[in-house]
C-alpha cells in the first residue's frame, strides 16, 4: 500500500476491508483484538495519533507475521513514535520533522520466538548486581554466583542460552558499555528521551539477548527478521523495505554505499563470502551482518555431507 496525498488517521485507515483482510489472513480470529490493541496504543499516544498511518500500519503488520502481540504491558513488541528528517526536491533536509512508527522489538518477544524454534532447552536475561561476577574468562565467557549481591546497585547485564544439543553460550555488558551502545544507535537516547531512558532496564535486557542471538544463536527465519527489523521504519507490508530511524538520516537514508553493503550482505552464499565483506561493514550494519554470517553457518551444518 502507498500513502494518499490526503490526510488519513490510523483508525479509519484500520476500518477499511483490505487492511482487516490483511490481518485476518495473518492472525485469523485474532485480527480483531489486535488491530483494537492497535489503535488503543495510538490513542494512548499523542504523537503516534498524529504519526503517518501508513508507517503505524507496516509496523503493525510486521508485528502479525511474528504472531507478537502489540502491547505495551506484556512487553513483547512496541510501536513507537519517531521525528523523522524529511528532503525536499533538492535533497536538502527540511526544518519540520514527519512524525512516523517505528517497530521495536522487546525483550520477551525474541525469547518468545527463540521458544517456538524447539532448538532451546533456556533463553533468558538478568540484571547483575555488585558482587555477582565470579570470573570473566575472554575465552569461557563470565561466571555469575547470584547469592553473592553485594548491594542494589547494577553493574550490567547478562544474557544466557542453552540449546538441547548442549551447547551453551553466556554474555555480558556493563551498564556503561550498554549506554555507549545505546546513545551511539539511538538518538533519542543522546537527547534524553525514548525507550533507553523511559525503560532502560528492558532496552539493557533486550541488547543483551538480541547481541548473544545475533552472534552465536542458530537462527529461524522469524529470529533474522526480528534482528534487522528490530528498531526501523518499515516501508512495506511485508518488512522488506524499511529504514533505520535512529541513525543520522544523512548516513542512512538514500545512501547508495549502505544499501549496496546491505544487498551484498544478503547475496552472499557462504561463511567465506561473507567474511570478505567484514572489513568494509560499519556499525550500522554489523546487526545485519552477524544474523547472515549465523544464518550461512547453520545452513552449512544442515547440508548433506558428499562422498
Amino acid at each position: 500500500m502507498s500513502s494518499p496525498q490526503s490526510q488519513l488517521s490510523v483508525k479509519n485507515l484500520f476500518a477499511r476491508d483490505e487492511v482487516r483482510q490483511k490481518f485476518q489472513s495473518m492472525l485469523g480470529k485474532r485480527a480483531t483484538g489486535f488491530i483494537t490493541s492497535v489503535l488503543q496504543i495510538v490513542s494512548s499516544n499523542e504523537l503516534l495519533a498524529e504519526a503517518d498511518p501508513y508507517s503505524v500500519y507496516h509496523s503493525a503488520a510486521v508485528a502479525a507475521t511474528l504472531d507478537l502481540p502489540l502491547n505495551n504491558s506484556l512487553g513483547f513488541a512496541y510501536i513507537v513514535p519517531y521525528n523523522l528528517s524529511v528532503k525536499d526536491e533538492n535533497g536538502k533536509y527540511l526544518k519540520d520533522k514527519k512524525c512516523v512508527a517505528q517497530f521495536q522489538m522487546g525483550y520477551k518477544g525474541f525469547i518468545q520466538l527463540a521458544q517456538r524454534t524447539g532448538m532451546y532447552q533456556t533463553l533468558a536475561a538478568a540484571p547483575i548486581f555488585e558482587g555477582q561476577i565470579v570470573e570473566e574468562n575472554p575465552l569461557t565467557g563470565f561466571v555469575f554466583d547470584f547469592k553473592a549481591k553485594k548491594s542494589d546497585k547494577v553493574i550490567g547485564y547478562a544474557s544466557y542460552f542453552k540449546l538441547l544439543n548442549g551447547f551453551e553460550k553466556t554474555f555480558y555488558l556493563t551498564v556503561e558499555e550498554l549506554v555507549k551502545h545505546g546513545k551511539e544507535y539511538s538518538k533519542t537516547f543522546q537527547r534524553g528521551k525514548g525507550l533507553w531512558v523511559d525503560k532502560f532496564d528492558s532496552m539493557a535486557l533486550k541488547t543483551v539477548i538480541k547481541l548473544l542471538l545475533s552472534k552465536w544463536a542458530p537462527l529461524s527465519v522469524d529470529i533474522q527478521k526480528a534482528i534487522v527489523l528490530d528498531q526501523a521504519i518499515i516501508n512495506n507490508d511485508d518488512g522488506t523495505d524499511f529504514t533505520y530511524a535512529d541513525n543520522e538520516p544523512s548516513e542512512i537514508e538514500g545512501d547508495p554505499e549502505h544499501e549496496r553493503m546491505l544487498l551484498m550482505i544478503d547475496q552472499a552464499k557462504t561463511v567465506d563470502e561473507l567474511d570478505q565483506l567484514g572489513e568494509h561493514i560499519d556499525k550500522k550494519q554489523i546487526e545485519i551482518f552477524d544474523a547472515k554470517r549465523a544464518q550461512l553457518k547453520e545452513s552449512d551444518k544442515l547440508k548433506p555431507l558428499t562422498k
